[in-house]
């Protein structure tokens, strides 16, 4: 064969994949699902509307009659990623059933980076995720927690619901040894940087290695027992002002 078949016979298998990808109908889950590997494979930042055209083997003009535009587009995504989330599990107790579904939200941010962004990025709760909260109100509700202890709880959690929590500082810099000048000015921020052993690699919505999987799991233990003591408290808001 030679070099000039071969890239025929090339050309001709991209033309043939291009048309059976025209064949396949588009519907608003494909779009999704492609935006979704296309954001997973090239982040986010390179998503638009034109290069998942591309993908799907459509023009431009194809997506709109399934996502009116891209911030419809990144809503439809972040519902395709909330919706990986395992359903809670049956466990009497709630603490389990909670602490498994926010570890199963963590795992699934950890497969789509860019997703704790997005999220953070809109203005309003999708309903997938409205859904997910809904559902996860309801799991504190069985657990005997009251709706006003309840509503405080989800406040107390915020994004961490979702898998993820926001930093106080980007900690991805070099590690090593605190610079001698400011470990004199800051000498406990400089003991706790020595102290720290983090994996930068495990981090979601943030910079830096002081949110690995470690440090998420502690504060979420932290929270759901110290909800369960107030619960068994009878703590209310009323009493607390």
């Amino acid at each position: 064969m030679t070099r000039q078949e071969a890239m025929d016979q090339a050309t001709d298998r991209g033309t043939d994949r291009t048309a059976d990808k025209q064949r396949i109908p588009l519907n608003r889950d494909r779009v999704l699902r492609a935006a979704v590997a296309l954001a997973d494979a090239t982040g986010i930042d390179a998503l638009s509307m034109r290069r998942l055209a591309q993908e799907l083997g459509v023009v431009p003009m194809a997506l709109y009659k399934h996502v009116a535009n891209k911030e419809e587009l990144l809503d439809g995504m972040v519902d395709a990623v909330v919706g990986e989330i395992d359903p809670p599990a049956a466990d009497p107790d709630w603490r389990h059933v909670v602490r498994g579904r926010i570890l199963s939200a963590r795992r699934v941010l950890l497969r789509h980076p860019w997703a704790a962004r997005v999220i953070e990025s809109r203005t309003g709760p999708t309903p997938a995720v409205l859904g997910y909260l809904d559902s996860m109100a309801g799991c504190f509700r069985s657990g005997g927690l009251s709706a006003d202890l309840t509503h405080h709880v989800m406040h107390a959690m915020g994004s961490r619901l979702l898998g993820f929590s926001q930093e106080l500082f980007d900690t991805s810099g070099p590690s090593g040894p605190p610079d001698p000048g400011m470990a004199a000015r800051y000498p406990h921020i400089a003991e706790l940087a020595a102290t720290a052993a983090h994996d930068g690699g495990s981090t979601v919505g943030s910079g830096g290695g002081c949110d690995d999987q470690f440090e998420f799991e502690f504060a979420l233990d932290l929270l759901l027992n110290g909800f369960e003591a107030l619960n068994r408290q009878g703590w209310t808001s009323a009493r607390t002002a």
